[in-house]
């Protein structure tokens, strides 16, 4: 999960929760809630993670090191509007997850030929 993902990123930099806060400008509370998957993070802020320890948005939430999808994609998929769709997204298995990418590719493809 994000969250354990997020941990390991800031453990193996050495850095406390309220360094990278800092370095991220979020709150400390904000950052512990993401470890402990209680809150997820909107787009902007995955981005700037993602960004700070130099990993992909999909690591962040799938954990697949191979894979990047587009950031207009993930900019769509975590819109407030479509929140409650990430909450099912985060406890997907992998291979689901991974299917819904595909999928999601498959579609702006397509529209792209409209």
């Amino acid at each position: 999960m994000l969250g354990e993902r997020l941990t390991k990123l800031r453990k193996n930099k050495k850095m406390t929760q309220q360094g990278l806060a800092k370095e991220l400008q979020i709150s400390r509370s904000s950052l512990s809630q993401y470890e402990i998957n209680k809150r997820q993070p909107d787009y902007e802020t995955l981005k700037l993670i993602a960004n700070y320890f130099h990993v992909s948005i999909d690591y962040l939430i799938t954990g697949n090191i191979y894979s990047e999808s587009p950031d207009e994609m993930w900019k769509e998929l975590l819109d407030p509007k479509t929140q409650i769709f990430f909450k099912d997204l985060q406890n997907a298995p992998e291979e689901k997850i991974d299917e819904l990418i595909r999928f999601w590719e498959f579609i702006q493809e397509r529209d792209k030929k409209k």
